[in-house]
This record gives structure tokens, sequence and C-alpha cells, in this order.
């Protein structure tokens, strides 16, 4: 992490020094300032994407193993599991009772059975729950 960052502020430097060169060697005369704006916007988004690659592994796109374990443990029916992978989607009650063909109040019983065996009082944490157990993608 310290050489990625010693690297841009070596890649900062470097630019900041490469434009008061270009600025000695009268081309400051030769073009408008606008060419100079686009340069620097131009390089400064190169250098953004080199760090931002550098900075922040890519994910790898691996096959999801879901933990049977932690499942186990907690006691989630298959119906529940159901209904977590639609609250991580972003549906709502309406919509999650429409695609299972069951009513809104039933959704709303296996959504309070989840943040019970869960342990958390809101879908979002819900959902962060699940992804950290592995229960979800």
């Amino acid at each position: 992490m310290a050489k990625t960052i010693l690297l841009y502020a070596l890649a900062l430097a470097l630019a900041a020094a490469g434009m008061e060169w270009i600025q000695y060697y009268y081309v400051v005369r030769a073009f408008s300032t606008d060419v100079y704006i686009a340069l620097l916007a131009v390089a400064f988004v190169g250098l953004g994407i080199w760090a931002g690659r550098h900075l922040w592994p890519s994910r790898v796109a691996g096959e999801f193993q879901r933990n049977d374990a932690a499942l186990a443990s907690l006691g989630l029916t298959p119906r529940e599991c159901e209904i977590l992978s639609l609250l991580a989607a972003g549906q709502s009650n309406k919509e999650m009772a429409r695609q299972l063909d069951i009513s809104p109040n039933t959704v709303k019983t296996h959504i309070a059975s989840l943040y019970q065996k869960l342990e958390v009082q809101r879908r979002t944490q819900a959902v962060d729950k699940a992804r950290e157990l592995a229960l979800i993608r």
C-alpha cells in the first residue's frame, strides 16, 4: 500500500515538473490555455484509472459456495432462503409475494423470522449479515 502511495505521489510530482518544464520552453505561447486544461484533465483521468486499478484489487469471479453449516446452525428454511435472496435483490414485500405466489402477510412473517434468526432489525442488516455468513451472493 505504501509503495502504491509513493508511486502515486511520484507521478503527481513528475506531472507538476513536466508542466513547469513545458511552460519554460515557450509552448505556452504556441497553444491556448484550453489545450493545457484538456491535457491536464486527460493526465489526471489516466492517473485516477491507474491508481484505481492498483489500490483496489478486482474481484475474482469464482463460483459461489453457500455456507451450509451456517445455514443449518441458524435453522433457515428453504423459503426463508428464497426470501433472503429476494431481500438482497431489493424487492418489496408485495413484489416478493407476487413472485412466490404467497400473501404479503406471509412474506412479513418470513422476514420477521429471518430477523430473529439472524439477530438483526433491518433489511440491510439482514442482507449484510447473510453475505458475511456466505448464505447469499
